[in-house]
């Protein structure tokens, strides 16, 4: 008799739709909250945090369709594409934030980051400032596959260290 050997692919849709769609609900609520601009350190561990418990919640969830077993890559592979697919729904949202629900999001996070650069570097002149600043709205596209890259390797080490945790390989007879 064989068994069905449920798909990684499909709880890695599932969940990363779940994942992305609690990260575009937490990036709304810091846009009504006008506290989008800033990614301080509590945003991050939230993010994360969340980002930690939808994948061991997905993890656990194929775990025991797949009869209570998991291997080290199936917990990996589930992991990354958890990551992938919720990090696209998130950098859609930022892409709309950014060029359709406001579009002067650039030159606002600029004029609140310029003070702030000005206090920890008081030798800056204004020169090197712009200079600095063009070279940022040049570059501003690399947000989007780095932050994929950065995602999928997070996602790569929390599926390594959960799968390291609730790995159970089947019986070989």
């Amino acid at each position: 008799m064989e068994e069905n050997q449920p798909k990684i692919g499909k709880f890695s849709l599932n969940y990363g739709l779940i994942l992305g769609l609690i990260s575009i609900v937490f990036g709304v609520m810091l846009y009504t909250q006008g506290m989008h601009y800033e990614m301080n350190t509590s945003v991050i561990v939230i993010s994360t945090v969340l980002t930690i418990v939808v994948i061991v919640l997905g993890t656990l969830a194929y775990k025991k369709a797949n009869g209570g077993y998991l291997k080290l890559g199936e917990a990996v592979k589930l992991a990354v594409g958890i990551a992938l697919v919720s990090t696209i729904l998130s950098l859609l949202y930022q892409y709309v934030l950014i060029n359709f629900i406001e579009p002067d999001f650039m030159d606002k996070a600029i004029a609140l980051a310029k003070p702030d650069a000005f206090e920890k570097n008081p030798s800056m002149t204004e020169e090197q400032w712009e200079q600095g600043v063009a070279m940022q709205k040049k570059m501003s596209w690399l947000r989007y596959p780095i932050g994929l890259i950065i995602s999928c390797l997070l996602g790569l080490v929390i599926g390594l260290i959960t799968g390291l945790i609730l790995k159970k390989d089947k019986p070989a007879y």
